[in-house]
C-alpha cells in the first residue's frame, strides 16, 4: 500500500515539474521579443493599406491590433450609423482610376475587384459595411495582423546599429522595429474643461433611440459632423434643438474640406432659418457655465414629481461673476437678468450633449518616442515633416488621420480616400531610404509629354483628391523625360534625398489640382470661369502647372505666397476649370497647355505629317522634336 502511495506521490511530483517547466518556457515564448523591421500600429484602413504596400514589396512587417478584427472604430462610430463618405458606383465609365475619384472608402490593392462597392452599394453606406470590407481585404491579401495586442507603451531604443522602438503588451510582450508606423486613427473624445462640463453626456455614450429625447430641449456642444448627425436624428422627437460652438458652421460645399459640415447631415439648418425652435448660437465653451436646478416653476410650488429630471441652466462665465458679487440669487438666470434679459441660451435643458470630435491618443508614447502635438487642429493631432515622419523621433511615421496635421482643413489627408495616397508616398519613401528603390518613374518622349498630362489631368485620382498636397513631378531632361508621379509636394526641397531622382540642368514641371483662392458666391451666376485667356481666375478645382529652372529652397518653401501650394515659379500655367473635369478641349485646353509646355522645354511640340518633317529636314539645322524621334530615326 505505502510503495502505491509513494509511486503516486513520484508521478504527482514529476507531472507539477513538467507543468512548471512548460508554463515557464510558454511564459518566455509570450514575454519574449519579437523582432521586425516595420511594425504597423493599428489594422484600420491606413494601417491596412501600408499593410498591402509592405507585403507587396515582401518587407519583414506585422501589423498589431487591439481589438478582435480591423476597423473597430467604425463598430461603434459614426454613432448613428451612416458613413458620410461617398460610394458613387455608377460613373458611365470603365476606367478604374478614374472611377477611385468617386469612390471614397476602397483601399488600393492589385485586385481590381477587391473595392467597396462589394460590401455595399449605398451612395452614403452604412457604417457596419466598413469592418465588413476590411476583413475581405486582410483576408484575400493575407495581410500579416495580429489582433489582441493592446500596446500601452511605446519607448525608443538607442543602440550602435541606430534607433529602434519597443511596443509593449497589455501581457508586457515586447515588439522590437526599425521603422514604426502608427496609423490608431483619433478615436479619444476631445473635451473642454468648463464649470459643469461633468453635466454634459458624451457623443460616445449618449443613446441614438430618438424616442429617449421626446418632448426634451436638447443644447449640443460642437458644430461639426458629430453634432449635427446627433441633432438630426433627434429632430422629430425633441422640442427643441440648439447647437452651441466658438465658431460658425463652415459648409464642405463652401470650403471644398470634406470634414466640415455635409449636406447629408445638415437638416437642422433648415428647421433653425425657417423658424422651426431649433437654433445656432456662437460661445467659447470655455467660457460657459453649466448648472443643474429644479426648475423655477417647479421649485417655488413645491412639487416634486419623481419621473421629472432636473433641468440644466446654461450661463457665460462673466455673467455668473458678476452675479455672484451681486445678491447670490440660486437661480442660475438671474444673472443674466441684470445684463440681458433675452439672452439667445436662457431657457433650461433637459440634456446638454457634448460633440466635440476626437484627438490623438498621445498617452501610450514615452517621452523618447513621443511625437508633439501639432501647431494647427488645436493640438489634437501629432505634427509630422512634410513626408509625415513624426517630428523629433525618426524612424516614427504617422498614417491615415493621425496624419492630418500636415493638410488639415485643406485637403482630404484625414479620410480614407485621401491617405491611402498618402500611405503609398511614405512607403516610397521607405523603399528609397532603406531598401535603395527610386520613386517610381515612367520614361517618356519628350514630344508625349502633353498627351501623358493629359491622361493624367483625366484620370488621375491621387492628385485629384490629394489636391494642393500630392503633385506630378516631370523632370526635363531634353529629348526625354521622366514622369514622377504623386510626389508630396511640401517635400519637393528634398525632392532628391526622398525619391532617389536627380534635377538636371533643364528644369522641373510640377503639375498640381488646386481650387481658386477668391471668396465667391459658389452658387451664384459668376461662380465659374469659362475663358481659356483668364484661367488663372479658376474657381473650380482645376490643373496649374509650375515650372521651375531650379530645384525650390527650404527658404523658398517657407516665403511662397500666401495659400499657394509651392513658391512661386519661373513660369505658371492654370488649365482652365472645367464643368466635366475632362480638360480634354482642343482650344480651350490643349492648345495653351501645348505653347506652355513649349515654351519650357525650348522646342517645337506639335505632331507634324512626313512630307512636313521631310521639308523641314531639308530647311532647318534642327527640326521639331516630333520628327526627330520619328520620321529621322524611321
Amino acid at each position: 500500500m505505502y510503495q502505491v502511495m509513494e509511486a503516486n506521490l513520484l508521478c504527482f511530483i514529476l507531472f507539477t515539474l513538467v507543468g512548471l517547466v512548460l508554463t515557464s518556457f510558454n511564459d518566455y515564448l509570450h514575454n519574449g521579443t519579437s523582432h521586425y523591421h516595420y511594425c504597423v500600429l493599428g489594422a484600420g484602413p491606413a494601417g491596412l493599406q501600408m499593410g498591402f504596400f509592405l507585403s507587396k514589396a515582401k518587407r519583414d512587417y506585422v501589423i498589431l491590433e487591439r481589438n478582435s478584427g480591423p476597423g473597430s472604430f467604425f463598430n461603434k462610430y459614426p454613432r448613428h450609423r451612416k458613413l458620410i463618405s461617398i460610394n458613387k458606383i455608377h460613373t458611365g465609365r470603365h476606367n478604374a482610376e478614374f472611377n477611385l475619384r468617386h469612390d471614397w472608402n476602397s483601399l488600393l490593392s492589385d485586385k481590381p475587384d477587391l473595392l467597396f462597392k462589394r460590401a455595399s452599394g449605398e451612395f452614403y453606406p452604412p457604417a457596419d459595411a466598413f469592418p465588413l470590407y476590411l476583413s475581405a481585404f486582410e483576408r484575400e491579401l493575407g495581410l500579416k495582423v495580429k489582433y489582441g495586442v493592446d500596446v500601452g507603451r511605446i519607448r525608443s531604443v538607442r543602440s550602435a546599429t541606430g534607433r529602434s522602438y519597443v511596443l509593449t503588451d497589455q501581457h508586457a510582450a515586447d515588439y522590437s522595429c526599425s521603422i514604426l508606423l502608427v496609423a490608431t486613427g483619433l478615436w479619444v473624445p476631445q473635451e473642454v474643461e468648463f464649470a459643469g462640463s461633468h453635466l454634459a453626456e458624451g457623443y460616445e455614450s449618449i443613446s441614438t433611440n430618438p424616442d429617449d429625447y421626446k418632448d426634451q430641449a436638447v443644447l449640443i456642444l460642437g458644430k461639426g459632423n458629430s453634432a449635427f448627425e446627433t441633432a438630426q436624428s433627434i429632430l422629430g422627437r425633441a422640442s427643441r434643438v440648439h447647437m452651441l460652438s466658438s465658431s460658425t458652421v463652415r459648409l464642405a460645399w463652401q470650403t471644398h474640406y470634406v470634414g466640415d459640415l455635409r449636406a447629408v447631415n445638415n437638416e437642422v439648418l433648415d428647421t433653425y432659418q425657417l423658424k422651426s425652435l431649433d437654433g445656432l448660437a456662437e460661445a467659447r465653451l470655455e467660457d460657459i457655465v453649466i448648472t443643474k436646478q429644479e426648475e423655477r416653476g417647479r421649485k417655488r410650488s413645491g412639487i416634486k414629481n419623481p419621473e421629472t429630471r432636473d433641468k440644466l441652466f446654461l450661463n457665460l462665465r462673466q455673467f455668473k461673476q458678476n452675479g455672484d458679487e451681486g445678491k447670490g440669487s440660486d437661480d442660475p438666470r438671474d444673472e443674466l437678468l441684470d445684463h440681458i434679459d433675452n439672452f439667445s441660451l436662457r431657457k433650461p435643458y433637459d440634456r446638454v450633449i457634448r460633440c466635440l470630435g476626437f484627438r490623438f491618443n498621445f498617452s501610450i508614447f514615452d517621452s523618447s518616442a513621443r511625437p508633439p502635438p501639432s501647431e494647427n487642429a488645436k493640438g489634437r493631432l501629432p505634427g509630422v515633416t512634410a513626408w509625415y515622419e513624426g517630428k523629433n523621433t525618426p524612424g516614427l511615421f504617422l498614417l491615415g488621420t493621425a496624419s492630418h496635421s500636415r493638410d488639415y482643413r485643406s485637403s482630404a489627408g484625414g479620410f480614407v480616400h485621401g491617405f491611402r495616397y498618402t500611405a503609398r508616398a511614405v512607403h516610397r519613401v521607405l523603399e528609397y531610404r532603406h531598401h535603395g528603390n527610386t520613386w517610381p518613374s515612367t520614361r517618356l518622349m519628350t514630344t508625349q509629354l502633353m498627351s501623358w498630362i493629359l491622361k493624367r489631368v483625366g484620370e488621375a485620382s491621387g492628385p485629384y483628391q490629394m489636391f494642393e498636397t500630392l503633385g506630378d513631378v516631370i523632370l526635363l531632361r531634353g529629348s526625354h523625360c521622366e514622369y514622377v508621379e504623386e510626389f508630396l509636394l511640401q517635400a519637393l526641397p528634398r525632392f532628391s534625398s526622398l525619391s532617389g531622382h536627380d534635377v538636371s540642368s533643364q528644369g522641373l514641371i510640377v503639375l498640381v489640382m488646386q481650387y481658386g483662392k477668391r471668396k465667391i458666391d459658389y452658387l451664384g451666376l459668376g461662380r465659374s470661369q469659362t475663358d481659356w485667356t483668364k484661367a488663372w481666375k479658376s474657381n473650380f478645382l482645376h490643373p496649374v502647372l509650375y515650372y521651375y529652372d531650379l530645384l525650390p529652397t527650404e527658404q523658398d518653401m517657407k516665403t511662397r505666397p500666401h495659400g499657394w501650394p509651392l513658391p512661386r515659379p519661373k513660369a505658371i500655367h492654370h488649365m482652365v476649370e472645367d464643368f466635366l473635369t475632362e480638360w480634354d478641349t482642343p482650344l480651350s485646353h490643349i492648345q495653351p497647355l501645348r505653347r506652355f509646355l513649349e515654351h519650357c522645354v525650348h522646342s517645337d511640340l506639335r505632331a507634324f505629317s512626313t512630307e512636313n518633317c521631310f521639308r523641314s529636314a531639308l530647311t532647318h539645322r534642327k527640326p521639331p522634336l516630333f520628327c526627330q524621334q520619328g520620321y529621322l530615326t524611321r
